[in-house]
């Protein structure tokens, strides 16, 4: 029995056979090319270029359906390397003036980048160079016209051992027969293993040399628990994991135990307890979980990967599915948060290439400059409150303005539709996400138009901390137990309390089992949860004691350090 010992990526247990992924090497000679011939080169250059960005669209939309949009912003990573000058502008420059071949020039600037990347000591920061790969890899394959494997062609259910996995790589696996992945290198910040965590696949990294060590049909035991890979476990070894399996099953059958069951804490206090919709494929998992309805329906993948926006009867048909599917049970669905670059996809002028989109023209600053879009949308979502309970939510609001206007808008879609004796509901809640902090510093005045909430954490914590999710560089300042986060998201939940209006958090933080705590104790209306967390998150709530829970968030607020307030909340 041999052990290797690795990094954690993702947890749980896999047991099987090995299949051992081949290094897919790319050899890439120098070719000297005719001076008449370099802008010829040039042009195959970009031709692949273009090509690469259809295959991210088609892998954004693949993300986007298997795992929702907070994964699908991984792609995004992958089109500002494929935008940076050292791919448009230095790949040509070299192919004029040295007048080599694209595939030639374009090793040469991964390689030199490489250099740069292998003296960083940062763990976090050296992971990135494996998207720069990726996309590195992806321009290579058109430019030599290689067909790129797949990890679905494989045919056995295995354990999947390789020296690395890009990206690209990953999102194949959910559709692929493979049980789980140890690669010899990767760390767990890698998109890799932040991919494979969102898709519940065991997997390991960082192992070294496992991939020379194993052999095709080896049986061998993944712990991703534990970071370990077994190569010929011993007879107690594997009586050991399949009680380890037999003991998670147990749990998740707990766990579906609590389908149906209300959501309420052990003292009586109530909350609603609801599911995030990325896609319409998430409907039927949500309706089998019994939640108390979909707290936040984001319609973005409706405007994505297409050339033109989506009109209002194919909106209505997709927003009346899940209305329909939720049985009574309210809807609510906000009109989409997308940025200015996708105007130009859509055949709509806007911004191409902003500084700075997380805080640039989108949201409903978008959809207020080009209101034939908010009105088409609203009319699309109005017309579905004839198959049950819908409320609307706006993104981005940061204003009495932008509120104002777009409350006129709703009004006069809701005027159109009553003039054309289309069939809606009387009264139509409409609600706003509080996600800029301005939003949350003048909330008294905005619930004087507004229904009701719905905390977007995702973008509040990274405006208050100023820090952009998805830089390489500052993302691991992104700290949802911050104490200046705990502070902001009581003041809101407190203001809109005195408001009597009601208080939905949706986001990545309400899917953190540790967090649970702190959202119960503030005295939330409504937790909008991941579907994959959404048992976890209920089990909790349910082991919880209100009163006790708002005294911890007390004692959260008097602390001044993050890691303080998350011991505080593990020692519950």
């Amino acid at each position: 029995m041999i052990v290797i010992k690795g990094v954690p990526a993702s947890p749980g247990i896999a047991m099987g056979k090995a299949y051992v992924l081949e290094d897919e090497e790319i050899v890439v000679n120098r070719v000297e090319i005719g001076k008449d011939k370099v802008r010829a080169e040039v042009k195959r250059f970009k031709q692949a270029l273009e090509a690469t960005y259809r295959d991210l669209d088609a892998a954004e939309a693949k993300v986007l359906k298997t795992l929702g949009k907070q994964h699908a912003k991984l792609i995004d990573t992958h089109r500002l390397i494929l935008s940076d000058p050292l791919i448009t502008k230095d790949v040509p420059r070299r192919i004029l003036n040295e007048a080599v071949n694209a595939e030639f020039a374009l090793s040469e600037a991964l390689d030199h980048v490489n250099e740069a990347f292998e003296k960083i000591e940062d763990e976090f920061f050296r992971e990135r160079r494996h998207d720069l790969f990726d996309v590195g890899k992806r321009l290579l394959s058109h430019l030599l016209k290689q067909e790129k494997r797949s990890l679905t062609d494989i045919e056995t259910a295995c354990i999947l051992i390789a020296r690395n996995l890009l990206p690209s790589d990953t999102v194949n696996l959910k559709d692929s027969k493979i049980l789980g992945f140890a690669t010899d290198l990767g760390g767990k910040t890698s998109h890799t293993a932040i991919l494979a965590q969102g898709m519940q696949i065991p997997a390991v990294v960082g192992l070294s040399d496992a991939s020379h060590r194993v052999k095709n049909g080896d049986f061998v035991i993944l712990d991703g628990e534990h970071g370990m890979l077994i190569i010929s476990p011993s007879p107690e070894a594997i009586a050991k994991y399949q009680k380890a399996q037999l003991k998670t099953q147990q749990e998740e059958k707990a766990l579906d135990a609590l389908r149906g069951q209300t959501a309420a804490t052990l003292d009586g206090h109530r909350f609603d307890l609801c599911a995030n919709l990325d896609t319409p494929d998430e409907i039927k998992t949500i309706v089998g979980l019994k939640t108390d309805g979909i707290g936040l329906f984001r319609t973005e993948y409706l405007f994505l990967n297409r050339l033109e926006a989506p009109t209002e009867e194919e909106q209505f048909r997709a927003y009346s599915q899940a209305v329909k599917a939720m049985n009574g049970l309210p809807t609510v669905i906000r009109t989409a948060d997308i940025g200015g670059d996708r105007l130009a996809q859509l055949g709509i002028d806007g911004p191409k290439n902003e500084t700075n989109p997380f805080m640039g023209l989108r949201g409903i600053r978008l959809f207020l400059r080009h209101s034939d879009l908010l009105k088409t949308q609203l009319r699309a979502i109005l017309r579905s409150t004839q198959h049950g309970k819908v409320r609307v939510l706006l993104p981005m609001i940061s204003s009495m303005a932008e509120l104002r206007s777009a409350r006129r808008i709703f009004f006069a879609a809701q005027q159109e539709l009553l003039a054309e004796g289309v069939d809606t509901a009387k009264k139509v809640e409409l609600g706003i996400m509080v996600e800029i902090p301005a939003a949350g510093l003048m909330l008294d005045h905005l619930l004087t138009e507004a229904d009701f909430i719905s905390i977007g954490t995702n973008d509040l914590i990274q405006y208050i901390l100023a820090v952009d999710r998805i830089n390489e560089h500052v993302a691991h300042l992104y700290d949802p137990f911050h104490p200046a986060v705990v502070r902001t998201l009581y003041s809101i939940v407190e203001t809109a309390k005195k408001k009597g209006k009601r208080v939905t958090v949706c986001g990545e933080m309400t899917s953190d089992p540790k967090a649970a705590p702190l959202l119960v104790g503030m005295g939330v209306d409504v937790l909008s949860v991941t579907p994959r967390m959404f048992l976890r998150v209920k089990q909790i709530v349910m082991s919880l004691r209100f009163e006790h829970a708002s005294k911890i968030v007390q004692r959260a607020l008097s602390m001044s350090d993050s890691d303080e307030i998350q011991r505080l909340l593990t020692d519950i």
